[in-house]
């Protein structure tokens, strides 16, 4: 039976029959009769108004007719044989259609709009294949963030179930606490990137403060900041825009973690913000050793890490056991701000600065204009 399923998707199982596939063909014989009928009765008309010899020319030329009518229907017919072996070949063996064979004539039309239909495919193909690559390497990323912490705590749960004093057991419990909170927040943003690729996240349009959103982003950071000893300064004026101030604040707050993980002790983080008649700028930079080259490109790519060394690359700073919603540890704290920005109509661009440091600019243009 598995021999019998497997013939019935063989190359050969669209191809049309070619020895005396034309005389199954009931439009063909039909058309055929009726021609048959046609040339018999003007033969009989002819015999009765001239004699036998107009209808035996009539028979003749009749007959030659219906001759040409089957060699060219028999021509056609192997043409559109030929064509579904070629479709057969494209779905089952990947074949490429070639276009060079293709003239003018209504076979060659069909044969024509075949190949579009199947080059369409094609790409098609290529893309889900891309995609699939990308969501098993993303899978394989997601399960390596997530199994790091977890075999962390795995060993620490020992570690403080054998610690004989208080203080120890506290900080291993501490450090515990931060690997759950760490794989929460991974989670949680997953989820959010899960929701935006799919549509189903809801936004706001409706008129907002900039500066309402830099205080609602800076408060969840202020602490982290105080403990890096990074400053910050705002100067957004009154600049507005049109949009969702939950989702643009959550997506500055990671771009302003990013900038003070960036900044060493005594760095400042900045704020900006200007706004014309084509669009409101809001801009993010910091005076820490700015973004590698070869990293720039990539910083908001989902798990892109950057170069090896952590202190000079920002995507590839890691996260400590104290501070559990590190975009940058994760690598996709850039990524979840850019698909947040981009869903409200607005981009997310990444740059450095003549005078040092990385430059983020959120642009949120004017549709009305």
């Amino acid at each position: 039976m598995a021999t019998d399923s497997a013939s019935a998707f063989a190359p050969s199982s669209l191809q049309l029959p070619e020895n005396g596939g034309l005389w199954r063909n009931r439009v063909f014989v039909r058309q055929l009769a009726v021609m048959i009928v046609v040339v018999a009765a003007f033969a009989a008309a002819a015999a009765f108004a001239g004699g036998v010899g107009e209808a035996a020319w009539a028979a003749v030329a009749g007959a030659s007719c219906c001759v040409l009518f089957t060699l060219f229907s028999r021509r056609r017919y192997r043409e559109i044989a030929r064509l579904a072996s070629e479709m057969d070949e494209v779905l089952h063996s990947g074949r490429r259609v070639s276009f060079s064979d293709c003239r003018e004539g209504d076979v060659a039309i069909l044969r024509s709009e075949v190949s579009k239909m199947v080059a369409r495919l094609a790409r098609t193909s290529d893309q889900l294949q891309a995609e699939k690559t990308a969501l098993a390497d993303a899978l394989a990323d997601i399960s390596h963030q997530i199994r790091t912490p977890l075999t962390a705590m795995s060993l620490l749960v020992p570690v403080a179930e054998r610690a004989t004093d208080e203080g120890s057991r506290r900080r291993v419990l501490r450090e515990l606490e931060g690997m759950v909170e760490r794989v929460s927040w991974l989670v949680t943003a997953l989820l959010k990137l899960a929701r935006l690729d799919a549509g189903v996240m809801s936004f706001e349009k409706r008129p907002v403060r900039v500066a309402d959103v830099v205080s609602r982003a800076l408060a969840p950071v202020d602490l982290m900041l105080d403990v890096r000893g990074v400053s910050h300064s705002v100067n957004v004026g009154d600049a507005g825009f049109e949009g969702d101030p939950a989702w643009t604040a959550e997506a500055l707050e990671n771009i302003v973690k990013n900038c003070a993980e960036a900044t060493g002790p005594g760095g400042t983080v900045r704020i900006d913000a200007v706004e014309d008649a084509l669009a409101t700028r809001i801009r993010i930079s910091d005076d820490g050793p700015g973004i590698a080259e070869e990293d720039l490109p990539h910083v908001f790519e989902r798990f892109y890490r950057g170069r090896a060394d952590a202190e000079t690359a920002r995507t590839d700073a890691t996260a400590s056991h104290d501070d559990p919603a590190n975009p940058k540890g994760f690598g996709i704290g850039l990524s979840l701000a850019q698909s947040l920005i981009s869903a409200q109509g607005g981009s997310l661009r990444a740059r450095n600065l003549p005078e040092g440091g990385a430059c983020f600019e959120i642009t949120f243009p004017k549709m009305n204009v």
